[in-house]
Parts: C-alpha cells; sequence; structure tokens
C-alpha cells in the first residue's frame, strides 16, 4: 500500500522521483507565467495588435446594446446570459404572437448563430493575440530586418539576431533623426562668411627642404631650442596662429551673383608641426591634487556674450567682396578655372589661370587665381621654386589697379605666410607691415606683425605692436598671451601672469597654445603659486601635454615616458660602463679645464635659476662635435667617439656642469621626448646636493650614472659647502628607429 501510494505521487521504489516535484511544478509554473507577461508587453509596446482595428470589427458582435463589445457580449455569445434588448416604445396592436412551432424555428436558428459567432470570434481573437510580429506587422519587421541584413552584408560577420531590446533601441535611434536642426548646415553657411581676420590657411611652416621625410615625425628645425626648457624663443615651428581656421581664401566664384564665396577647402597638410604625446601617465607622475580640476572652465569665454562679441560675429559674416567690376564680367570664366582647382586638377587650374592673366592682365581676380594654384601645385611638388613663383604672384595681386580691399588682404596675408614657411621672417616682416599701413583699424593684422617682430628675435618692437593692440581693444587675447609671453622673457614674472592668464581665459584664436599654459605655469610656480598645477593640468587635458609633469613640447607619439631609468632599461649598457669605467679620467679632463686662467665654463644663461653659480663646458650639441672644446679634453672626447647614440644625439648636449653652493635651478622640463639625460657624477660633496624628477628624489654619486627623462619637470638644489661637477650625455630616446635618429630634426 505505501508502494502504490509512493508511486502514485510520482516516486519510485527505489525512493529516487520521477517526474516533475512541487518546486520544479512551481518553477515551470513562474518561467510560462513570465514568458506570458513578456509576450503581452512586446505586444503592447510594439503595437503588434491593431487594438481599434480589432474592436472596430468585434463590434458587430455588440450583444447588449452598449456601443461595443466587452466581457458582458461575450457570455451573451457563449449563452453564459441572457440577451438584454432595448425596450422600444411599440404599440400592442403592433405586437405579434409567436406561436409554438416558430418559437422553437427561432431557437433553433438563435442557438446556431452563436454557435457561429462564437467561432468567429475565437478565431479572430486567436489571430490577433497569437500571431507574430511579421505577420501583423510585416512593414514595421521588414525595415528592422533589412537594416540588419544590409549590416551583416557590409561587415562580412554573421550576427546574432537582434533581441527585442536591440530592436527598441534601433527604433529610438531612428525616430529623433527627423527632428534634429541642421547644425552642419549652419556651421557650413558661417564659414563661408567668415570674415578676412579668419582667413589664414595651415603654413608649410619651416625653412626646410621638401626632402624632409615628413612621415617620420611631424615637426620642425629649432637649432636655437633652449637645452632644458623654458621654451624662450619664440620660433616660428611653434606660433600660435592668430586665426586657426579652415582656407577661407580658395574661393569659387559660381555662388554669388556679384561677389565670390569663400568655400572651406581640407589643404594638404604640409605644416611640421610636431605631434604631441598624450600617453597616459603612470600613476605616479600625477600630482597631488587636493581639487578635481577636469572639470575646471577658467578657460574660455563665458556663455553670456557682450555686445562687442556679437558686433565682432555679426563683422565675420560679412562675405568677402573679391570681384571689381571688370571680374564680374568674367565671371563664368573664372567660375571654370576655379572649379577645376578645387577638384584637385592644379595643373588644369593653374593652366586656365595662365590664360586668363594673359587674356585678362588687368584682372586682379585671375591673378589671384593663378597665384593659388602656384601655391598648391607647390605644395603637391614638394618645390620651393614654385611656392616662390606664388608668393610673387600674391605680390601681383595688389600691384594692379581696382583691387577690391578685400582681395588685398587675402593676398599679402597668403604672401606673409609663404615668406615665413621659406624661412624669409624679413621679407615676411615688410608684407606685414604694408597690410598694417594699408589697413590700420585691422587688430588681428597688427597681431600678425607682432609675430612677425618676435620671429626674428626683436621683442622690443612686438611689444610696443601689442601694447597698441591692447590700447585699441583691451581684451583682445591673442594680444594678451603675446604681451605675457614678452614680459616672462624679460624676466617680469609677477607682471606676465594676470596677461597670459586672461589671455588663456579668453579662448580667443591663436591662444590655446602649449607655451602659454607652459609660462604660464612656470610663472605662478616662481612666485609660489600651486594654482600652477591647475594649469599644466588644464594644457594636459587640451592634449598639449603628455602628462602633467611630463610638458615638454618637440615630442614623438608612442615612447616610453617614465622618469626614472636603469641602464638595462636604456640597453645603452655599454655606455654607462665605460663611462663608470673611465669616471676619473674624464673628471681629470674636467678638472683641468677648470684651473685654466681663461675658463671655459659658461654661466648658465637660459634663466632657469632662482639663485646661485652654474656654469657648463659642452663638447657635443646638437650632434655636432666642438672641436675646439675636444683639444681641451682629447681623451674624454675620444671615448665618446665610440657611442654615437650619444654624439649622434642631435637633440641633446654632451658636457661638463659645474654647480656651485647655494645654487638652487627652478622646476623645470627639457623641450623634447627624444632623448634620456644621463649624469655621471665626478665631484660629489657628501650631503647637500640632491635632484628631484617629477615625484622622486635622488643624489649622485661619485663614479656612478643616474639616467632620467628631462621632459619631465625637475629641480636641483645645491647646499653643500663645495661645488659639484657632473659630466652631462644626452642619448635617443631607445625607442627611437634608425631613421627617426637621422630624420629627427636638431634641438
Amino acid at each position: 500500500m505505501a508502494d502504490d501510494t509512493e508511486t502514485k505521487h510520482g516516486g519510485s521504489k527505489n525512493g529516487k522521483k520521477e517526474g516533475l516535484s512541487g518546486s520544479s511544478f512551481f518553477t515551470w509554473f513562474m518561467v510560462i507565467a513570465l514568458l506570458g507577461v513578456w509576450t503581452s508587453v512586446a505586444v503592447v509596446w510594439f503595437e503588434l495588435v491593431d487594438y481599434e482595428e480589432v474592436l472596430g470589427k468585434l463590434g458587430i458582435y455588440d450583444a447588449d446594446g452598449d456601443g461595443d463589445f466587452d466581457v458582458e457580449d461575450a457570455k451573451v455569445l457563449l449563452g453564459l446570459k441572457e440577451r438584454s434588448v432595448p425596450a422600444q416604445p411599440t404599440s400592442p396592436d403592433s405586437e405579434e404572437t409567436i406561436q409554438p412551432a416558430d418559437k422553437s424555428h427561432v431557437e433553433s436558428e438563435h442557438k446556431n448563430a452563436d454557435v457561429e459567432l462564437e467561432e468567429e470570434i475565437q478565431s479572430v481573437l486567436h489571430e490577433a493575440l497569437h500571431s507574430q510580429p511579421g505577420e501583423g506587422h510585416e512593414d514595421v519587421d521588414e525595415s528592422i530586418n533589412d537594416q540588419w541584413q544590409e549590416k551583416e552584408e557590409v561587415h562580412g560577420e554573421t550576427f546574432e539576431a537582434p533581441t527585442t531590446d536591440d530592436l527598441l533601441r534601433e527604433l529610438e535611434n531612428e525616430i529623433p533623426e527627423a527632428y534634429e536642426t541642421p547644425d552642419s548646415d549652419q556651421k557650413d553657411a558661417d564659414l563661408l562668411t567668415d570674415d578676412l581676420g579668419a582667413m589664414e590657411s595651415e603654413p608649410y611652416e619651416a625653412p626646410v627642404s621638401y626632402e624632409y621625410d615628413m612621415d617620420v615625425e611631424k615637426t620642425v628645425s629649432d637649432p636655437e631650442a633652449p637645452e632644458d626648457g623654458v621654451h624662450g624663443d619664440y620660433n616660428e615651428d611653434h606660433e600660435p596662429k592668430h586665426e586657426k581656421q579652415t582656407e577661407t581664401e580658395d574661393t569659387a566664384v559660381e555662388d554669388l551673383p556679384e561677389e565670390v564665396v569663400n568655400e572651406p577647402t581640407e589643404p594638404v597638410e604640409s605644416k611640421h608641426t610636431e605631434d604631441v604625446v598624450a600617453n597616459e601617465p603612470e600613476e605616479s607622475e600625477m600630482p597631488v591634487q587636493a581639487e578635481d580640476y577636469s572639470n575646471d572652465d577658467l578657460v574660455g569665454k563665458s556663455e553670456k556674450e557682450t555686445e562687442q562679441d556679437k558686433t565682432e560675429k555679426a563683422k565675420k559674416k560679412k562675405k568677402p567682396k573679391l570681384l571689381n567690376k571688370f571680374d564680374k564680367t568674367i565671371k563664368a570664366e573664372l567660375d571654370a578655372a576655379e572649379k577645376l582647382r578645387k577638384k584637385g586638377k592644379v595643373e588644369e587650374a593653374l593652366r586656365a589661370f595662365e590664360e586668363l592673366v594673359n587674356q585678362y592682365p588687368q584682372s586682379p581676380r585671375a591673378r589671384y587665381g593663378k597665384a593659388q594654384s602656384e601655391d598648391d601645385l607647390a605644395e603637391k611638388m614638394r618645390s620651393n621654386e614654385m611656392l616662390q613663383k606664388a608668393i610673387n604672384t600674391y605680390d601681383e595681386v595688389v600691384s594692379l589697379p581696382n583691387v577690391p580691399s578685400d582681395l588685398i588682404k587675402m593676398s599679402l596675408k597668403r604672401e606673409a605666410d609663404r615668406q615665413q614657411f621659406l624661412g624669409r621672417m624679413r621679407g615676411s616682416l615688410v608684407t606685414l607691415q604694408k597690410l598694417v599701413q594699408l589697413f590700420p583699424s585691422d587688430t588681428s593684422f597688427k597681431n600678425d606683425l607682432g609675430v612677425g617682430y618676435l620671429l626674428i628675435g626683436d621683442n622690443s618692437n612686438a611689444k610696443k605692436v601689442y601694447e597698441e593692440v591692447l590700447s585699441l581693444a583691451p581684451n583682445d587675447g591673442f594680444a594678451k598671451v603675446h604681451y605675457g609671453f614678452i614680459l616672462k622673457a624679460e624676466n617680469k614674472i609677477a607682471e606676465s601672469i594676470p596677461y597670459l592668464k586672461e589671455g588663456l581665459e579668453s579662448g580667443d584664436p591663436g591662444t590655446d597654445d602649449g607655451r602659454f599654459y607652459f609660462h604660464l605655469g612656470d610663472a605662478l610656480q616662481r612666485m609660489g603659486d600651486k594654482e600652477a598645477y591647475k594649469w599644466y593640468e588644464l594644457g594636459y587635458q587640451r592634449g598639449h601635454f603628455a602628462s602633467v609633469w611630463q610638458r615638454s613640447l618637440y615630442n614623438v607619439k608612442g615612447l616610453k615616458a617614465q622618469p626614472w631609468w636603469t641602464a638595462r632599461e636604456t640597453g645603452y649598457t655599454e655606455l654607462v660602463k665605460s663611462l663608470e669605467k673611465n669616471w676619473k679620467l674624464i673628471r681629470d679632463e674636467g678638472l683641468a679645464v677648470m684651473d685654466k686662467k681663461r675658463s671655459l665654463f659658461l654661466p648658465e644663461d637660459e634663466n632657469l635659476r632662482e639663485k646661485g653659480d652654474w656654469s657648463q663646458f659642452t663638447l657635443w650639441q646638437q650632434g655636432r662635435k666642438n672641436e675646439n672644446a675636444c683639444k681641451s679634453v682629447p681623451k674624454t672626447c675620444a671615448l665618446l667617439e665610440r657611442f654615437p647614440e650619444a654624439t649622434g644625439c642631435r637633440r641633446g648636449q654632451i658636457k661638463y656642469s659645474i654647480m656651485h653652493p647655494g645654487t638652487h635651478v627652478w622646476p623645470h622640463t627639457g623641450p623634447t621626448n627624444c632623448r634620456l639625460r644621463m649624469h655621471l657624477g665626478l665631484v660629489i660633496p657628501k650631503e647637500g646636493c640632491r635632484i628631484r624628477c617629477a615625484q622622486e628624489n635622488r643624489t649622485w654619486e661619485e663614479g656612478k650614472v643616474l639616467i632620467f627623462d628631462d621632459s619631465f619637470e625637475h629641480e636641483v638644489w645645491q647646499d653643500a659647502e663645495n661645488y659639484r661637477l657632473i659630466f652631462i650625455v644626452d642619448v635617443w630616446h631607445p625607442e627611437l628607429t634608425a631613421q627617426q635618429r637621422r630624420t629627427l630634426p636638431a634641438i
């Protein structure tokens, strides 16, 4: 009996249960219930059933006369409730008496109708509730399936079928597109109406041969670049352009009836500016900060624009007039030639414009088109000779009669830019002076003239220009950062800070330059203001620095970055062993030079010292051997000749360095991440001398080599009772390729 009972409950005689237990039954029940709920949700969410249509069809089965089909009607049709017939006012005379025979016939017909209605209701409900999405809404589902099929074809991969959530997201992403404002159209329109102050293309930038392999590194030669990077020289290679906008001088003449519309184009990049390293610094490299500056909005203008800002923007929307009366008569021919240039058919465009110039020598627009075509061809051919032709043709435009003022501005501005690229700084300066004389009220040309003076090292005249600009436009951010730059170069540290800070905060074109963040932070550091790291952080966030600590500006991307290195990590173990083995020889030759009456050690002249006495004796500079210096230390130089990673490092030096007691070297960074620096201790006091690189302090030892990356912030203290003498050897960063070492310009 017990066995029978167990068997009835789904068990077996050996004690193992068969079938479903109570808990598994409950689980399956819940699964099925949840599936039902989600199915209902899906039906409602995706509107797979058109309830209006269904209810419209079922309305004909309204049995209780309330105007719709509901549960009560279903009960009537299923025979669970009697049909309620609305009372109608009829007279007794009109009432008909149903005979018993007729009554049975009516009842049978009613029953048959009920059965038919019930079957039809069931079929409609079944069709509505159990149909697949593709059956009831083929249009919607097919469009979704088509999209996925297209994606599969494009990527050539097998995709999993999209889930309901995926389809929902797909639909949601599609809906707003119809309501988006065409911002891009508005931006294009704005670009077409920028004023001439913004008409500056990306320059070629550097008086170097086109034979230089620009693929190795986008950089420029800077023979006078600072060794330890206060970056005090203003050279063209990192000139912050006053207007960094699309070249609006590339003009098409077919869009306006009376003037040439400047269409934005994308000229081929030939600017040799260096890539800024954007590697994420290691955790130890990040500064310890009490605040999070990531959302700092110091830089940039406030959202509330002044009336002056609005007025300036309105001016920028004015379209430049580039056609004089005569050029309007040959507009169609100008259009045809310009279209060729726009399509990149430079040679054909040049021939077309040359024919126009020969046919209409008095046409400024044809001459300008010829200059642009020569400019484009120079870039395509990498030809300085062709570029000089373009410069001459730009100059010819201005000499013609009846030249529109806008065309004069564009021609002279481009001419000055091309002259700077070829290294003809003084010629460029003359061109910029002509622009300022012709258009004295345009402060943008004055700003460019100031840069021109800086490029030839004439800080005095540059300062006068920016003082004039600031007297006319006190809020000109470009003038402020450059004026602050000049003040700091004059060692007027405190005075430079507000100009650099306000200029950067303005967000004006040409102000977002790594050098200005660098110098503002450096000035604040020298004033003991910890806000310096806020600006270094902002410079890092804007991509100017590799990290808050590594702030070099002449960089190659992707190189390993760490403050301190071991000989094994560099791979230059033979060099390190040789230096340490021969350290006494190197020391003795250095001391002999120090003992001479006419000292060959020259004082540090880069304004890196807060106080004290620091001098250096250089043997190699930028990969070039100083033959006269090596005559004084012949054995040391002979020793080094075996190591091209040092003597051939055109971004470094080899030198003796002597520092006397009471010296403090400001925190500073070297100019490039392409080198590592070795310090060989020669004469080291027992205590009082130390060096910090990033956040770690170390000390020298006689006969031992320290290796660090001087593109990271470093600082030196000499508080000993005697002098400190070391030997400095710069080497290429070990990850640079042989080609990069051959082709990187010197620093």
